[in-house]
Parts: structure tokens; C-alpha cells; sequence
């Protein structure tokens, strides 16, 4: 799946060394992602039923910091060198996905509305689904925003998309293609099972994904403006600045359910009720996070306020009720800088990246698990849009006295909105400026 056109970024320089969890205050910063509020803010709204059961600116060094349990099979840290594909033009391409159905085809997600399909290195020229109408991306981080296919997609042919509608509010929504033609998705089909009031235009979150447990999983930012102004991420009746678990399979029309091992079912935190779809809090704008497909980890990529963005990794098996930190602190330091603070319950970063020469944004990636570079294997890439660096993460330690290591893997001028997996694994850079690339990793 290749254009005849090849953009080739090449890195050797090692960027990380150890060191210990950072808890020091930073200088202070001016609120540079501070935004006009948008409508007031409407109730949350969702079709759940009763519970059943079951920012650019401007490189500063990375720098991991955290002592958090690692994963299950540790990688090897590589010299790799990429070269990146051409493979397909777009506007304002944001998400890349595949369908597990067998196809191979990939389908990427354009913010103002449309998805399209990549079948066999071509771009289709209909879009699958076009939902312009209905979608707000007047604001740089509103729009469709995410797209997610269930492991029964080939049976049920449903999947589930998040946007920002007209009314500022983000609506995560169920949708059916047609039986007829697999390319053609029924845009009168459409079930909204979320719809949750946005109080300004960015910290939109956007990404969602089913995880290995077959759960529906939704990433919410803050609210946006800038310095938590709306008081949400620690907010335990908030859904926004959360991580978000639902069930949905098998809902059609009827919403979604809420499993019964969600860490707040019938419990409090500190004496106050907690949403049921609530998996974590304290996240800022989560903005793109995934599973390792092979051991079932969480990364997240949480996008940070004026100094450092940082990425958190959860061992598979966790059973949430996690407190990601924001607006307590940013990235491995208390917040607002020169405030102290307690960081005791708090889930620590494994990577955070300064602001200052050029990153100010990162972008999550994927734990490669594809075969046409096996010295990738178990590593996780992670970019940043304002940079167009991209780095791999592993731990070189074990899973109880880990040691993570971060490497550059290239320095390009892409403005990264997003990375993308195909169903081999193989991975995919995509620039919000049009072009979709396939990641390569030629021998050295």
C-alpha cells in the first residue's frame, strides 16, 4: 500500500537516561490554550438504562520519571531508522482505524465530518459516512473526532463514532453500515447513546476504542479553556476530564449498559457519588491512548497545560478508581507551578516531555506489534503536533523495578494529529495538514 512519493526523517540520537519521580515546582507560565467559554452548558445526557450485570507553539529532553509497575514483556531498545509512506491525501485527517472484518481496509477520520476508506492503496471517492452537517469543527480541536469498531463488527456491521455537534456538546454515538454495500455506512441510522455539554472549544478528548475486555472506552478532556477553569478533572460528577468505561455491545437501542466491575459502581470517593461510567479521573485532554495488543496495557497520552506533556501507563488487569492528577499536577510536578502538593494516590507519569524548544502538544501512538520490523516489537511510539518528533518508549527493567527509556526515532515537519494501526499492526503517521503516512523501518 505505497505511493510512488517518500518522505524519509532519519534520527540516531539517544534522548533519554533514568532518573527519579520529579516533584519540583516549575517557573510559571502564562495560560497560552486559554479559551472563550462556549454556550452555557446544558445537562449531560445519555440512552443508559438501568445498570445490568456484567495547543502550537514553538526540543527539550523527555524525561522518564516514574516507578509504575511496567509491562508484561519487556522491550528492547532499538536504533531503528523510519521512512514514511505516502499512502493517501486528505483534509484535516485526524484517526485511522481498521475494521477487524477480514477487509484490510483502513478508514480514516477527517475532522470536519467524513470518513473515508483506503481499499488497496486506493482512496475511495465516496466517503463511508458523511455526517458534515451535524459536526461543529469551527473550533481547532472540535470535530469528528473519533471512530471505534467492535470485535463483532462482522456480525452486527455497528460502530461508534465521537464528535462535536452544533450545539458545543460532544456526542458519542452508535451507527449501523449498510447490508448491502460495505463501504456505505446508513447515515439515518444514527443512536446517540452520550451527549455530554462542552463549556469551551478545546480539551474536546475525542478518542475511543474497545478495549480487550470488549468494553467501550472514552476519553474526556476538561472542559478546555486553560488551568482547569470549570473544575472538572477532579469533579467526581463530571464525565468530563475522565476515562470513561460503558458496555455496548448487544445494545442496539437501548443505549449502553454500565459494567458491574466499573470502580465506582455503588461506591463513593471521598464521600462523594461518582458517575458510573467513570474508569479514572484527573486527566486534562487525553487525546489519543490505546492497548498493547499483545499484553492489554493502557498508555495515554494526556496533553498538558504550559510546561510538560506526559504520557501514563496502566498494567493490564488494573482495575481502575486511578487519579490521573490533573489540575493537582502536570506531568510529574505540582500545579500551578510554585504550589506544593501531595502527590500520594496520585498515578505518576512514566514520560513527560518539556515544553520550550518546540514539543508543546503530544500525540499517543501504539505498542508496535506488526512483523516487518520485529526489533520494533513491544515498543511504544508516541509523537508531539507542534515538533513532528516522534519517540519510542520501553521499559528495560522488569515489571517491578522498571526503567523506561525513551529514544527519538525521527524529527520530521509533520504536524502529527494523530497515529494509526492497521490490522497487521503495522503503523501509520497522519498530518493534520492532509497527508497519511505508513511508518517503515527498512533495515539499517
Amino acid at each position: 500500500m505505497k505511493s510512488t512519493q517518500s518522505t524519509r526523517v532519519l534520527s540516531n540520537r539517544l534522548i533519554a537516561v533514568w532518573l527519579g519521580i520529579l516533584l519540583a515546582a516549575a517557573v510559571a507560565a502564562c495560560a497560552s490554550d486559554a479559551d472563550v467559554p462556549a454556550n452555557t452548558p446544558t445537562p449531560e445526557t445519555s440512552s443508559q438504562p438501568d445498570r445490568t450485570a456484567a495547543e502550537a507553539v514553538p526540543k527539550a529532553t523527555p524525561t522518564p520519571v516514574s516507578n509504575t509497575p511496567a509491562a508484561a514483556v519487556p522491550a528492547v531498545m532499538v536504533e531503528p531508522r523510519l521512512e514514511l509512506e505516502l499512502v493517501a491525501t486528505l483534509v484535516r485527517p485526524v484517526f485511522l482505524t481498521h475494521a477487524g472484518d477480514g477487509s484490510d481496509r483502513l478508514y480514516i477520520v477527517e475532522q470536519a465530518g467524513r470518513i473515508l476508506i483506503l481499499e488497496d492503496g486506493i482512496l475511495l471517492p465516496e466517503p463511508f459516512l458523511d455526517i458534515r452537517a451535524r459536526v461543529k469543527d469551527t473550533g481547532n480541536e472540535q470535530g469528528l473526532l473519533g471512530l471505534a469498531f467492535p470485535p463483532d463488527y462482522s456480525r452486527t456491521l455497528e460502530f461508534y463514532v465521537n464528535y462535536t455537534a452544533q450545539g458545543n456538546q460532544t456526542v458519542v454515538s452508535r451507527f449501523n453500515t449498510s447490508p448491502a454495500n460495505p463501504l456505505l455506512a446508513l447515515e439515518g441510522s444514527e443512536e446517540k447513546l452520550l451527549t455530554i455539554p462542552q463549556p469551551a472549544t478545546n480539551h474536546n478528548g475525542g478518542m475511543l476504542l474497545f478495549g480487550p475486555d470488549n468494553m467501550l472506552w472514552i476519553g474526556m478532556g476538561d472542559g478546555g479553556a486553560a488551568d482547569d477553569r470549570f473544575r472538572n478533572g477532579q469533579n467526581p460528577d463530571s464525565l468530563l476530564g475522565k476515562m470513561l468505561r460503558i458496555d455496548v455491545l448487544g445494545q442496539r437501542g437501548r443505549g449502553y449498559d454500565i459494567p458491574d466491575d466499573n470502580p465506582w459502581v455503588d461506591r463513593n470517593w471521598e464521600g462523594q457519588p461518582v458517575r458510573d461510567e467513570v474508569w479514572a479521573v484527573g486527566l486534562r485532554n487525553p487525546w489519543r491512548y490505546a492497548f498493547d495488543s499483545a499484553t492489554g496495557d493502557l498508555w495515554i497520552a494526556d496533553v498538558g497545560q504550559n510546561l510538560y506533556e506526559d504520557v501514563h501507563f496502566v498494567p493490564a488487569g488494573s482495575a481502575g478508581g486511578l487519579n490521573f492528577g490533573w489540575p493537582l499536577m502536570e506531568g510529574a510536578h505540582c500545579f500551578p507551578p510554585g504550589r506544593t502538593c501531595d502527590p500520594t494516590g496520585l498515578e505518576q507519569v512514566v514520560v513527560e516531555f518539556p515544553h520550550g524548544t518546540g514539543d508543546c502538544s503530544v500525540t499517543g501512538g501504539y505498542v508496535y506489534r506488526g512483523s516487518d520490523w520485529p526489533a520494533m516489537a513491544g515498543l511504544y511510539v508516541v509523537g508531539d503536533f507542534c515538533s513532528g518528533r516522534i519517540w519510542t518508549v520501553a521499559n528495560a527493567g522488569s515489571p517491578s523495578n522498571p526503567d523506561w527509556q525513551v529514544r527519538e526515532l525521527a524529527d520530521t515537519d509533520h504536524n502529527i494529529s494523530s497515529f494509526g494501526e492497521d490490522a497487521e499492526g503495522e503503523l501509520y503517521l497522519l498530518d493534520l495538514e492532509g497527508g497519511v503516512y505508513r511508518m517503515e523501518f527498512p533495515a539499517n
